[in-house]
């Protein structure tokens, strides 16, 4: 395991990635536990607050997300720097994007429907940089020679025609695939030869006349949401806790 870990994490200068990506998981799986246990009352934890104003746990993260990103530019690649500042940035962004939601909506939406929104950003981000970290490339510029790389115009072709799948599962509503596209072509493919998803831009501007196949992917879209919200909505109040309800209160605040 150590040879395996040297070789395929330490000598590529993959380090400082693997403990920002590792930081960052923690991080978020420990706030989660202490604001679940905030919010049940247990525990010695309770809300950050001065002069009335509730601090919430993305003002810290900004803060070291710019710490530790600034530190990571100015350290390099190597070195004992290089770590720290890894998992202080990894320490701010789980800090951060726990709070996705309430950036987005600029509302205290955390135990809300809305707030559903944090987990699935933080999973997706782990995820890319997993794969980033097992060594894919974004628009499969891994999956090319050496000799390919040197030759500049099918280098930029092959870019461009991963880039526009991805840009076209995009346009089709399909966000999740979009961004997985960009390190696994195969994913964008599948996305952008299917049906747009209803509502999407590429639904109502070459859907508009086409009404069968306007039929077809409301029902495609009722169908697979039918088959998988119910799994996406498991896991997030497994990692969430949103299924979690405290006697005698509402939605309490953290």
């Amino acid at each position: 395991m150590g040879h395996w870990f040297s070789r395929n994490i330490v000598e590529p200068g993959k380090l400082p990635l693997f403990l920002a990506l590792t930081s960052f998981v923690l991080t978020f799986l420990v706030t989660r536990t202490v604001t679940r246990l905030i919010r049940a009352g247990k525990g010695p934890f309770r809300n950050v607050s001065s002069g009335g104003l509730h601090i919430h746990h993305v003002v810290p993260g900004v803060v070291l997300t710019v710490l530790g990103g600034f530190g990571a530019v100015a350290s390099g690649r190597e070195g004992i720097g290089a770590a720290v500042f890894a998992v202080v940035f990894g320490i701010g962004a789980g800090l951060v994007l726990d709070e996705f939601a309430l950036i987005l909506h600029l509302d205290d939406v955390y135990w809300s429907e809305d707030g559903r929104k944090s987990v699935e950003v933080v999973v997706l981000t782990a995820a890319l940089v997993l794969l980033t970290l097992a060594g894919f490339s974004p628009l499969g510029v891994n999956d090319m020679t050496a000799s390919e790389r040197q030759d500049r115009a099918g280098f930029i072709l092959t870019l461009a025609v991963n880039f526009l799948f991805v840009l076209t599962t995009l346009v089709k509503g399909k966000f999740r695939m979009a961004v997985l596209g960009t390190l696994v072509p195969f994913v964008a493919i599948v996305g952008a030869v299917r049906l747009a998803r209803p509502g999407s831009w590429w639904s109502r501007r070459l859907y508009a006349r086409r009404h069968r196949a306007r039929a077809r992917s409301w029902v495609r879209a009722y169908r697979h949401d039918k088959r998988w919200t119910r799994v996406r909505r498991r896991a997030q109040d497994l990692i969430g806790g949103f299924q979690e309800r405290v006697p005698g209160r509402g939605s309490a605040p953290r």
